[in-house]
């Protein structure tokens, strides 16, 4: 009796460790697909654009382009590595219950929890991979992206342009271009502004040109077809003017400005240091606070994401990536709506911004475990 009851339990530890081998196998390999393509999709955006723009542009060496989209995957990393897990997921339990593997593991007497053990701790672990990428990795891999752009764009200042999007990387500017078509520039809006940060020259222009002075390090704007406003003492004096050429630009400043990295591209360290400066001013910290909870709390998605992501995939009950992959976004979009509300009200110190960023977190973490409790139950009844 005993050495059949010892002859069973070695023969459910082994089917048990079989089914945890197969499940984080197919999880990790879903992983890896889905975070790639969630990384390719991110590139497809203003990055791949800016960066092809470059190596067309001729200032740029394929090895200088490759070096760019190396520094900057660690940033899309943060976000793609989160989602990545929660699809997976979603399509490995989706198909485990599709394909009634689940119940043929329940007809063996192993729960749902005991399945979901081994993928829970993956979750644990890659949380805290992800705190290194969020808090340390990332950051300083975009601000050296950064450095690393306007270093190849000041041979062509155009390049530091995006088309349908102000730039504020030109010190006392923003400058807003419609459509770029190489060298020419149609559709600007160039904004000067004062040290106090008000308008002081508005030019719209139908056409445009910038060049360098390589002997003075300055962009100098040539545009055509020119409405221009200026304010003074008097008001705002108008006038139109079929070429005009602005005051130019010294891209040394754009330069400096691009070596000092803002709040959102501070690493943890950088956040914690520039907090202690600004509580000594007795100056307001707060957009500070909310970054330094942002990489913290943001480090915990995939915690959450795999509560969630086990039983709603068994819930779904489908093979079909499709509907994995869409259900996925939309958990995501509802995750990081709470990041972006608390960094929309980073400077409404009464609203303690930083605390919304940990909202999404007890969410998905309190929800995930009551659905995991409910389909383990309901499965055992």
């Amino acid at each position: 009796m005993g050495r059949a009851l010892f002859g069973q339990r070695r023969l459910r530890h082994a089917r048990m460790k079989t089914l945890h081998l197969y499940l984080l196998k197919q999880v990790l390999g879903a992983l890896f697909m889905t975070m790639m393509v969630f990384i390719f999709v991110l590139l497809l955006g203003n990055v791949l654009r800016e960066v092809l723009g470059l190596l067309v542009g001729g200032q740029a060496s394929f090895g200088m382009v490759l070096q760019a989209l190396l520094l900057i995957i660690p940033y899309l990393l943060a976000f793609a590595l989160p989602m990545g897990l929660l699809t997976a997921t979603l399509l490995v339990f989706g198909r485990f219950s599709a394909d009634q593997e689940l119940t043929a593991a329940r007809g063996n007497g192993i729960s749902l929890v005991a399945l979901a053990t081994p993928i829970l701790l993956l979750g644990i672990a890659l949380s805290a991979l992800c705190a290194w990428v969020n808090m340390d990795l990332a950051p300083a891999s975009r601000v050296a992206y950064k450095q690393l752009i306007v270093r190849a764009g000041l041979a062509r200042p155009a390049a530091l342009l995006q088309e349908g999007r102000f730039v504020n990387d030109f010190p006392g500017y923003s400058i807003f271009v419609r459509k770029i078509e190489g060298a020419e520039l149609n559709g600007l809006l160039i904004q000067r502004r004062d040290e106090a940060g008000r308008v002081k020259e508005h030019i719209v222009a139908a056409r445009g040109k910038l060049t360098v002075e390589q002997a003075t390090n300055k962009a100098l704007f040539t545009l055509w077809d020119v409405d221009y406003m200026q304010r003074d003492e008097a008001g705002w004096q108008t006038a139109h003017m079929g070429e005009f050429t602005p005051d130019p630009i010294d891209l040394r400043e754009a330069t400096e400005s691009a070596q000092e990295p803002k709040i959102s591209d501070m690493t943890f360290s950088q956040l914690r240091s520039k907090l202690r400066e600004l509580e000594s001013q007795h100056l307001d910290a707060t957009p500070v606070k909310v970054h330094i909870h942002r990489q913290v709390a943001f480090s915990f998605a995939c915690i959450g994401f795999a509560l969630v992501g086990i039983p709603l995939g068994i819930r779904t009950h489908r093979r079909e990536t499709s509907v994995g992959i869409g259900l996925a976004v939309v958990l995501v979009a509802l995750y990081y709506s709470f990041i972006i509300l608390g960094q929309a009200l980073e400077t409404r110190a009464a609203f303690r911004p930083y605390l919304i960023v940990w909202v999404p977190n007890f969410l998905f973490q309190i929800i995930g475990a009551f659905l995991l409790w409910r389909a383990n139950r309901g499965l055992s009844s």
